[in-house]
């Protein structure tokens, strides 16, 4: 199978995943009220997880710094907790659409920020007028989606 199909098939998978994710992890969070104990056991069960993964696939790992790697790349768990913090809390009270939607633009406006300079080491990719009109029109239906009326405030 073509490289192309199957990452899309799996990032695909993948988006599906968020909205699953926040639906889950917010309503976990109201039973138990307290996001923040909802994201902790939403990360204890990720490391596990994520564990298992590793030493099945790779074993036990032989160091976990290389010398030559920027610091910053070990910074990433900072936004996934910042995520994941925030849908768990915000979710319930706004719409799984609506926050998502901002997730969404959040993820648009940053990804042709990191692929047009190539920030962070990402491979560049130039932002043209076929790349900017798809843009636009992403935009345009992230507000199309949205639902003005928001259930309780809490």
């Amino acid at each position: 199978m073509n490289n192309y199909v199957l990452y899309s098939i799996v990032m695909l998978v993948a988006g599906i995943g968020i909205p699953v994710m926040a639906t889950l992890n917010g309503g976990l969070g109201a039973k138990l009220q307290s996001p923040t104990l909802a994201a902790t056991i939403l990360f204890f069960v990720g490391l596990v997880c994520a564990l298992a993964y590793l030493l099945l696939t790779e074993g036990l790992p032989g160091r976990v710094y290389q010398p030559d790697t920027p610091i910053y790349y070990y910074f990433g768990g900072f936004f996934v907790l910042f995520y994941i913090l925030t849908i768990t809390w915000i979710a319930p009270r706004f719409g799984i659409s609506n926050a998502i939607a901002f997730v969404l633009l959040g993820q648009l406006i940053a990804m042709s920020l990191i692929d047009h300079f190539g920030l962070m080491g990402a491979q560049k990719f130039s932002i043209d007028s076929q790349r900017l009109a798809g843009l636009v029109c992403m935009v345009f239906g992230v507000f199309l989606v949205l639902n003005k009326t928001t259930p309780g405030t809490n």
